[in-house]
């Protein structure tokens, strides 16, 4: 009895927990069509501005890959009345700091600034929708500025071409078959014209979302706004029609070399639902319930019990087309990648063949629920999240109602998705391998 009180006693300060993380936000369309979300939230004086681009990795045409992230540089370099090189400067003088960053599906720009300088940050956003500077000594600057990033990120990092080497063996036809930072043949062959045009398609304000979140008086907050990004002229509508992929019935067998690792590396990879798709949250509970920590399923039994690995781990990768469900594990002394292959797989069997346990299950709701309070912590993980809601969901209100689906997801359902899509003929199983063990 005093241990279902003491439940009961939790359950109800857990719930009030989750109220008080209740996110309060108005939005509303300007007549150009870009989006505007407000969350107010006065207990800090400060303000985020940011704005989320529907363009990403995914939108190009073959010869012209990485175009987006390219301009996640580019938009930096300066406006009609922000001299070159003096973005950054103007932000961090202000008390401010600012970042961006480009998935296969969106672009995000931010500031977070004191919250007298609000004006600042909308001023900064309207300007790089409305007024850059887009020339051929940027772009050659730019350029310059990727290929360096890939050289440090993908080409001289261990383990750092994984993604790429997954995604061109699980995608035949759809962009995720190229990597979001793109190919650097195809940036050195763009032309001013092509970037220009790529400029005029995408960034602009019907296929953006603007969110002011943190501490603003709302009129102000909306006049300018209005001000500054009402006259930015709308742009033409954008249409998506990206070829699709056959399922996969048989097992995809790939290996792929990388000169920077010393230990090679298995990884099972499904090519799995987009993330708005409900089948999608079913597989984050799966993720989370192998691999989410060292007390996880994969991790007790392959690292700590049978000392099989150094690593193991699994997650789902997120898109908005085709996601990605990854398992990978790196082998300790002479065990085989195959026998790890074997070992991952008899673990995902168990989802597939029988019900998790009722305390497993508990606790990955616990989880979920910890994740989700965390997530909306901070004024600019609360602009982000709302951005990507309305975005790429469709759905702003997710940021309040997102763990209701995690919550109505059941153990039954769990082995169902796992049925549906992790099975041995439809994944692939990548060897990422020193590059010395290459065959001649």
């Amino acid at each position: 009895m005093k241990q279902r009180i003491r439940f009961a006693i939790l359950s109800v300060i857990m719930a009030s927990a989750l109220q008080a993380q209740e996110v309060i936000y108005e939005e509303y369309d300007l007549p150009n069509g870009l989006h505007v979300i407000l969350h107010k939230d006065n207990s800090a004086p400060i303000v985020t501005t940011s704005v989320m681009y529907h363009v990403g990795g995914k939108d190009r045409t073959e010869g012209r890959t990485g175009f987006a992230h390219f301009f996640e540089h580019l938009l930096f370099e300066g406006t009609k009345n922000v001299k070159k090189g003096e973005w950054f400067k103007i932000v961090s003088s202000n008390g401010g700091k600012n970042s961006a960053n480009t998935s296969q599906d969106r672009t995000y720009y931010y500031e977070v600034f004191p919250s007298n300088n609000l004006q600042l940050g909308l001023w900064l956003e309207s300007e790089r929708m409305l007024h850059p500077i887009i020339n051929q000594t940027g772009i050659d600057t730019q350029q310059e500025v990727v290929k360096e990033e890939k050289r440090l990120r993908m080409d001289n990092s261990p383990y750092g071409q994984f993604l790429y080497a997954i995604g061109k063996n699980l995608f035949e036809v759809h962009p995720y078959k190229d990597p979001n930072i793109g190919y650097m043949e195809d940036l050195d062959a763009a032309t001013l014209e092509d970037v220009t045009a790529y400029n005029k398609k995408y960034y602009v304000p019907n296929n953006a979302v603007l969110v002011v979140a943190g501490d603003f008086e709302t009129d102000k907050a909306k006049k300018m706004i209005s001000d500054y990004f009402s006259a930015i002229p709308k742009g033409e509508d954008i249409t998506r029609n990206y070829p699709k992929e056959k399922p996969i019935t048989q097992q995809i067998n790939a290996e792929f070399y990388d000169n920077n690792i010393q230990i090679p590396a298995i990884m099972i990879a499904y090519r799995t639902p987009g993330f708005k798709e409900r089948e999608a949250y079913v597989l984050d509970m799966i993720s989370k319930y192998l691999s989410d920590g060292k007390s996880s399923k994969l991790y007790k039994k392959m690292v700590d019990k049978q000392k099989q690995a150094l690593e193991v781990g699994a997650f789902n990768i997120g898109q908005e087309d085709y996601s990605m469900y990854v398992a990978f594990a790196l082998p300790v002394g002479d065990t085989s990648l195959d026998v790890l292959t074997t070992e991952m797989e008899d673990e995902i069997a168990k989802v597939r063949a029988e019900l998790i346990s009722e305390n497993d299950y508990q606790k990955l709701l616990n989880k979920f629920e910890n994740e989700f309070v965390n997530s909306n912590a901070s004024v600019e993980g609360i602009a982000n999240t709302l951005a990507r809601n309305y975005m790429l969901y469709g759905d702003t209100s997710l940021i309040n109602n997102q763990l209701e689906i995690y919550r109505s997801i059941t153990r039954e359902e769990i082995k169902e998705v796992a049925n549906k899509f992790l099975k041995p003929n439809q994944r692939l199983v990548l060897k990422y391998l020193p590059k010395e063990t290459a065959k001649n």
